[in-house]
């Protein structure tokens, strides 16, 4: 069994119960996930299976699209709504569209964040929210992370009240914290601020409408038709420029061999060599032979 499982995480579960549970239903071990995301949020997650399980790397680095609610007057320990109460302002607030609008703005494109400390973050072997859990703040490392397009999805003119809330759609790159991000507006406007909750709709390029939630892949598992919505590994490729293999570079590319580096490689870091479409290998530049290319992944065949 191989592809990629479009799967709908539902709120509750962790990415690994995810996986532990599509090992049982599945009957095979090679399985993983694209992605950590929290248990409170929802949404697209693939996960691999069996050689697709090379290409997880390639699945989790591509860029994210989530929406989220994000609320203003107060902060949490853990930045969204699971956490105990750090900062509260409860002053009635009048924020207009254009305030907010432009508070967004700032926040479009490279930026960068602290990871928060209830995060799988490490700092000197241990997950930051080891140390969190057990009350300790350690120095955690900025990190650059790019925000393609922040959106408002709400069409108030004005927002008012002691807490404010209102939706955003955030494309963005891999390594973004949406819950730091709502901290970050909130700084932006003058208020404490948390993410009240958040969707995730497209992971590269699967869509909340490609996904199946885990009742429904264990129906089709049952009725024998698992291969109906298993994507084949070409998909998590279709980024890459494709080349159909020929008499003049079969041989090598079948036994792995450094090439000349292909012109497609100036403007893509990485190329795909198959053939009939079906993926053989991955190929991405030399990183010590100038001119030359080598492969990254292989897929048997």
């Amino acid at each position: 069994m191989n592809g990629i499982l479009p799967l709908w995480k539902e709120r509750g579960m962790t990415s690994h119960d995810c996986v532990f549970k599509l090992r049982k239903i599945l009957k095979t071990k090679k399985v993983g996930h694209t992605g950590t995301l929290d248990p409170a949020v929802e949404g697209v997650l693939p996960i691999c299976i069996g050689q697709a399980t090379r290409l997880a790397e390639y699945l989790t680095d591509a860029g994210k699209t989530y929406e989220a609610v994000v609320s203003i007057g107060k902060s949490t320990t853990t930045e969204d709504a699971e956490g105990e109460t750090v900062e509260q302002d409860s002053s009635h607030k009048s924020i207009s569209r254009n305030q907010l609008l432009e508070a967004l703005s700032q926040l479009t494109g490279e930026i960068e964040q602290t990871p928060p400390m209830y995060s799988a973050v490490k700092v000197n072997g241990k997950k930051l929210y080891e140390y969190a859990r057990k009350g300790e703040t350690v120095e955690r490392p900025t990190r650059k992370v790019t925000i393609y397009s922040l959106e408002l999805l709400d069409e108030a003119q004005t927002y008012e009240g002691e807490e404010i809330t209102f939706s955003i759609r955030i494309a963005c790159s891999k390594g973004t914290y949406i819950r730091t991000l709502a901290v970050q507006i909130g700084e932006k406007l003058g208020f404490p601020a948390h993410m009240a909750s958040l969707v995730r709709t497209a992971s590269g390029t699967f869509i909340k409408e490609n996904c199946v939630t885990l009742q429904k892949v264990d129906e089709i598992m049952s009725e024998g038709k698992i291969d109906e919505i298993l994507l084949p590994v070409e998909y998590a490729l279709s980024s890459y420029p494709y080349i159909e293999i020929d008499e003049s570079n079969e041989k090598q590319i079948l036994n792995g061999q450094v090439l000349p580096k292909h012109a497609l490689l100036k403007e893509n870091d990485k190329i795909v060599f198959g053939k009939q479409q079906k993926a053989f290998a991955v190929y991405s530049a030399h990183p010590t032979k100038q001119g030359f290319m080598k492969p990254e992944k292989m897929f048997p065949q």
